[in-house]
Order: C-alpha cells, then sequence, then structure tokens
C-alpha cells in the first residue's frame, strides 16, 4: 500500500510535580501556545488544550511516526526549560512522572474538545482526583492506587 492513513485521536493528562499549582493563570495561554508549537512541529494535529495551575489536558491528532511516550517526553522537557527560562517563580518546575493517555473515537471529537476546553469550570465542581479516577473507570483501564499521580488534597 503506497498510503498510510490514521485517525488516532488521543488525549494526554499530566500533572506538575507535587500537584502544586505552578502554572501561574496569567501565562496559562504562553505555556499553552509553547505546548502546542511543540506538539505541531512533530507534525500531531492539536485539537484542544487546556492547563490548569497543577495540571494539564491536551487532546490531538496522532501522527502515527512517533509514539506517544516520546511525545509526552518532548513536551515535559522542553515545556519544563520555557517555563524556568520564563523566571515566573523563585523555586523549581518539574512535571511528575507518568501520564495519562486515552484514545477517543471521531464521534467523541466534539464532546472531548468541550471537556478539555472547559476544564475550569468542570474543577470548580470535581478535584483533579476525582476527575482522574472517572476517567480511568470510563476508559476501562485497571490500576493500583499506589501508582497513581501525587494526589494532595
Amino acid at each position: 500500500m503506497p498510503n498510510t492513513y490514521t485517525q488516532l485521536r488521543v488525549q494526554l493528562v499530566f500533572a506538575v510535580k507535587g500537584r502544586e499549582h505552578l502554572i501561574p493563570k496569567q501565562h496559562r495561554s504562553q505555556v499553552e501556545k509553547f505546548m502546542t508549537g511543540v506538539i505541531q512541529v512533530r507534525k500531531h494535529k492539536l485539537l484542544a488544550i487546556y492547563c490548569m495551575p497543577d495540571h494539564v489536558h491536551i487532546f490531538f491528532g496522532l501522527n502515527p511516526n512517533q509514539s506517544i511516550a516520546t511525545l509526552v517526553n518532548e513536551v515535559k522537557t522542553s515545556t519544563t526549560k520555557f517555563i524556568k527560562k520564563q523566571k515566573w517563580m523563585p523555586f523549581d518546575f518539574s512535571w511528575q512522572k507518568g501520564y495519562g493517555a486515552f484514545s477517543y473515537s471521531k464521534s467523541q471529537t466534539e464532546g472531548v474538545v468541550k471537556y478539555v476546553l472547559n476544564q475550569e469550570l468542570h474543577h470548580q465542581k470535581r478535584t483533579f482526583k476525582e476527575e482522574y479516577l472517572d476517567i480511568l473507570r470510563k476508559s476501562d483501564i485497571n490500576f493500583d492506587e499506589q501508582y497513581l499521580f501525587e494526589f494532595y488534597e
């Protein structure tokens, strides 16, 4: 077959180390734009992104020439360097290890985009832990709570 055709939609979720609120609200759009650039340079199609102060949701069309693990590593590493260079905070910034990656069908795209873009409103009703556990359960993913993000309530 001379061409490759894919339709792979993935939502990534990862958190700031210690779940601290280290992404300043006034700089959220700058972080999102930087992450968007990292994703698009690698030929993925960004569908939605939202940075909460303590975690990030990214919904994108996956370029099958790059693994999700490699993309997450590149986004985390380059964004960490970008944030540190800005000197927005007097202390160190880093992401927690690990991430969630969840696939969706084309018919679910509109709902997931709305979900990602409405994170601020969504978190007025539910904590990040409640949200993340719900995504894992709805995705029928077996998990051990000791290996989840560090959740500080």
